[in-house]
């Protein structure tokens, strides 16, 4: 009993082998990350295999719309987490409990404005984007149902940032789990049993988050001796949210940027056709899986961050971000190197055509080298927000996807036209993003070495 209560307690990062610490916060968090990349895959596969590749290629072509709406859950999740880590690592529980209060509100804000603003704007960027006729129907009844129950995926995001930010990895871990198992029941029952179709994997999903959501909340009015709930604590505090939103923001405009970034080349990539469409559903679903071990360790390395420079412990946290980074580059090179070994009955999951599993490991494969590039990437950038330095990271971001990504791609395709490739070489929409990835590995290490980060934290502004 004292073992599991230990388990599921918080996690000091103040004290300890940094190493040892980073470790054990992020194998959870790496568990939990393929509990979560699970949502997306099952409903990937279902739909693949219950109801054909148009299907499969309409939940892809709806996530980069998804993404970009939902960036407000993700700008108050990174900033409560932050805030959170470093008021634990300062023992200030007032601070604390404010910043718990004013995340929830500012949550319950979002949710609203982002199920109003979805169903508005969901078709006519479909129909922006050029999607094709035969699958923008269920593109659309797709997001329409994801964006109305949306309120679940806000508040999972936002409770289990709080959680990480006290240490806690292994509740969302559980609830992931919990939900996950839910969900694929769910797909299964709604899509095979009552033949709902695309509109089912979103009904599924939602449900799910719904679940896990309120299994986070449970766990946080449970935790009193940390801080507290009252009323007070959940009112309007101008300092509190405005902090929060601030070093949510950087870290929110970013997502927006990304998923801009990738419905401009989703334009693109839609004028290669469904094929063409569906394996990049594909590999993106795979590449969600190897990208887990940089994104784990990157939030781990945030809250480790963010608890140290809370307690004034500098030297610790330059520490942790060299064991931290090596961990992440073994552990990716690992996983990269087995889907690499295991790619092609892996791609065999979500469709039975040969010749698109045969186009998608031929898409991995071009992007494998890069994942190395971005667990350094990840993990700098973990330690910099963890510190309260946000915008370093988001400019990085602009300048890797909107300056070099994007412009990349279509000059790229332009210049590569041919009679027979009227649109030209559709490989280098994937080597357009390995270019990006490694050019901001390096200007990350760059602007991490510089040490500016250092003077972000909340007690020095």
């Amino acid at each position: 009993m004292n073992l599991l209560k230990k388990l599921f307690a918080p996690v000091d990062m103040t004290v300890g082998a940094p190493w040892k610490k980073i470790l054990l916060f992020t194998i959870p968090m790496l568990l939990g990350n393929i509990a979560q990349q699970l949502y997306n895959t099952v409903d990937s596969i279902v739909v693949g295999k219950y109801v054909g590749d148009n299907a499969l290629a309409a939940v892809g072509s709806a996530g980069p719309i998804l993404n970009l709406l939902i960036v407000l859950f993700v700008g108050i999740s990174i900033g409560a987490g932050i805030m959170v880590s470093q008021y634990f690592g300062a023992r200030d529980r007032e601070s604390m409990s404010y910043t718990i209060g004013n995340s929830l509100l500012l949550t319950l804000i979002a949710s609203i404005i982002i199920a109003v603003l979805g169903v508005v704007v969901t078709r006519p960027l479909l129909e922006l984007l050029s999607t094709p006729e035969s699958i923008i129907d269920w593109c659309a009844s797709y997001l329409y149902i994801l964006f109305i129950g949306g309120a679940g995926l806000a508040f999972y995001n936002i409770l289990t940032g709080i959680l990480r930010g006290l240490g806690d990895s292994v509740s969302a871990l559980l609830y992931l789990v919990v939900a996950c198992v839910l969900n694929i029941f769910l797909d299964l029952l709604f899509v095979v049993k009552f033949g709902m179709g695309v509109s089912g994997v979103a009904l599924a999903t939602s449900i799910a988050q719904i679940v896990s959501a309120a299994l986070c909340a449970v766990k946080l009015y449970r935790m009193k001796e940390l801080f507290d709930l009252a009323p007070r604590y959940v009112k309007w505090n101008k300092r509190y949210a405005g902090n929060i939103i601030r070093l949510g923001v950087p870290s929110g405009v970013t997502q927006a940027i990304l998923s801009m970034s990738m419905i401009v080349v989703q334009s693109l990539t839609n004028s290669f056709g469904e094929q063409f469409i569906a394996a990049n559903v594909i590999v993106m679903r795979v590449d969600g899986f190897a990208m887990m071990p940089n994104f784990s360790f990157g939030t781990a390395l945030t809250t480790y961050a963010g608890q140290n420079v809370g307690a004034g412990q500098y030297d610790r946290v330059s520490q942790g971000a060299k064991q931290g980074t090596l961990m992440a580059l073994g552990v990716s090179a690992i996983i990269t190197s087995a889907i690499l070994f295991v790619g092609r009955p892996l791609m065999g999951i979500f469709t039975d055509t040969a010749e698109l599993v045969d186009l998608s490991m031929h898409l991995m494969q071009i992007l494998a080298v890069g994942y190395l590039a971005m667990a350094v990437l990840q993990s700098l950038a973990g330690i910099m927000r963890g510190a309260g330095d946000t915008m370093t990271p988001m400019w990085v971001s602009i300048f890797q996807t909107v300056v070099l990504r994007v412009p990349l791609a279509y000059a790229l395709c332009y210049l590569s036209r041919t009679p027979e490739l009227p649109n030209g070489q559709r490989d280098y929409i994937i080597v357009s993003m390995l270019i990006s990835w490694i050019v901001g590995m390096l200007i990350t290490c760059f602007f991490y070495a510089r040490g500016k980060w250092k003077t972000k934290a909340l007690g020095a502004s």
